[in-house]
């Protein structure tokens, strides 16, 4: 179990942008993981994702760690962001879009600095 939470602090931490989801952006297995992933997917910006279906460990142990109990589950430079109606309302706003390429573009410039 302990390798579990340290898996999801691990794949948090190393992906900018990461949803949590019930199959893939292009196979979602179910309606909210399809508005989000299709929302994300409208911002433009690359993101990373974890099938939980085919992670069972994960999908037991990321409500807790989150404390948020459903999936799809959004995160952003390690901040968790909200779930379905939280993404999508923010789409809707436009505070997604802003949300995603700031951070996309910080963590591209601070890549290339490193090198």
């Amino acid at each position: 179990m302990m390798e579990t939470i340290e898996r999801i602090k691990e794949q948090i931490s190393e992906n900018t942008v990461l949803l949590y989801m019930k199959g893939s952006p292009k196979l979602p297995s179910c309606g909210f993981s399809s508005q989000a992933s299709q929302a994300l997917i409208s911002c433009g910006e690359q993101f990373a994702y974890v099938d939980i279906l085919q992670n069972p460990d994960i999908r037991a142990e990321l409500p807790k760690y989150a404390d948020w109990p459903t999936f799809p589950q959004l995160w952003v430079e390690g901040e968790f962001i909200g779930g379905c109606d939280i993404i999508i309302e923010m789409f809707q706003q436009g505070e997604l879009q802003t949300l995603i390429k700031e951070a996309t573009a910080k963590n591209a410039s601070e890549e290339k600095n490193a090198e």
